[in-house]
C-alpha cells in the first residue's frame, strides 16, 4: 500500500500496524485496529484491540502496544513514534483514553502516525492530540 508523501520509514511502520490489525480480537464490533510502537532501541512493539463481552475490560491497539513495550522492559519516554491503522473513512485517531496514556508514557513531541486502508494518513504529536492534558505534573501541589 502506498502512503503518498509519507517517508518510507513511516510508511513501513503503518504497514506493520496494518499487520497487527489482523490479530485483533473483535467478535462484537468487527472494528479492527492495529498499532506499531518504535522504541529507542529500534524494536517494534505490536498492538491490536481486544474486545470483551463486558465492554469496559476492552483494550485499544495503542495501549496494547504501549503496555507490551513496558512489559518488555522499555521505559516511558524512550518511545520514538507510534503508527495506528484502522479501516476508517479518514485516518484513524486514538480515542481519549489512549491519548491520556500516550501523554503519560511518551514525549510530548513524539509523532503519532495515523492511517487507514485507503492510503490516507496524518501525523500529529502527542501534545497536539491532547492539548491541556492532565499530566504527572498536574498532581504536584500548587499546580
Amino acid at each position: 500500500m502506498a502512503f503518498e508523501g509519507l517517508s518510507e520509514h513511516y510508511s513501513n511502520l503503518l504497514e506493520v500496524a496494518k499487520e497487527a490489525m489482523s490479530r485483533a480480537y473483535v467478535p462484537y464490533s468487527g472494528f479492527r485496529v492495529g498499532a506499531a510502537l518504535l522504541d529507542g532501541n529500534g524494536q517494534i512493539h505490536h498492538g491490536c484491540n481486544v474486545e470483551n463481552a463486558a465492554y469496559s475490560p476492552c483494550n485499544c491497539a495503542e495501549r496494547t502496544a504501549l503496555f507490551r513495550a513496558i512489559a518488555d522492559g522499555r521505559q516511558p519516554g524512550e518511545f520514538q513514534v507510534i503508527a495506528v491503522m484502522g479501516d476508517t473513512e479518514g485516518p484513524i485517531t486514538p480515542c481519549g483514553v489512549c491519548r491520556q496514556v500516550l501523554i503519560e508514557l511518551c514525549k510530548p513531541d513524539m509523532p503519532v502516525i495515523m492511517g487507514n486502508l485507503r492510503g490516507n494518513w496524518n501525523i500529529m504529536t502527542v501534545s497536539e492530540l491532547l492539548p491541556g492534558a492532565f499530566t504527572p505534573a498536574s498532581l504536584e501541589k500548587g499546580s
